[in-house]
């Protein structure tokens, strides 16, 4: 039994849940959301909170119980409060700049500039000289998604720190190579 699926989600201020059917949406002050959950659980609002159900005892369904009570308490801390990442662009000459509304463009180094579409619903801000990156939204896993993309383009390397990195990422240095 997952002890996650077993805790009730409330629900605050400001923050509306319906439930039809297996489709559940969320709207909040930062926008709205929706999630379809599968058959094997039921989704069903009490009082001032959400509480989901197994309907089935099958594999499939033990797993997702507790899955689907996560994505529904990240929906509504996402309408509520929103999710935020921050960047960090390291290395001489290495920046980011806004292109449009839904375009950046990242200079890490490579014969050529990076052009990168921001998917609808996240925002970017580029702080700074262009070595910051500031990314928002209410889905927490296209936020995170967002992030990782931008970030595998030029991991930080170990020996002189350049790339992108998480701004409470940790990059371990190592020592070049000693001449003799």
């Amino acid at each position: 039994m997952s002890r996650i699926g077993k805790q009730p989600v409330s629900i605050p201020g400001g923050v509306t849940v319906e439930v039809n059917d297996r489709t559940v949406s969320v709207k909040g002050a930062k926008g709205e959301t929706s999630y379809m959950a599968p058959a094997c659980v039921s989704v069903s609002i009490e009082e001032d909170s959400v509480v989901v159900s197994r309907t089935d005892e099958s594999k499939f369904g033990k797993a997702m119980y507790g899955t689907v009570r996560s994505l529904i308490n990240n929906m509504i801390v996402g309408v509520s409060q929103g999710y935020k990442k921050e960047l960090l662009i390291d290395g001489v000459g290495y920046k980011a700049v806004m292109k449009g509304a839904n375009q950046i463009v990242l200079s890490l180094g490579y014969s050529h500039d990076i052009d990168y579409t921001i998917p609808e619903g996240i925002k970017v801000e580029v702080n700074g000289q262009g070595t910051g990156l500031s990314i928002e939204g209410i889905d927490k896993q296209l936020v995170g998604q967002v992030a990782a993309r931008i970030r595998d383009y030029s991991p930080v390397e170990p020996y002189k720190g350049k790339g992108v990195r998480y701004s409470d990422e940790q990059v371990r240095r190592k020592e070049g190579k000693a001449v003799a």
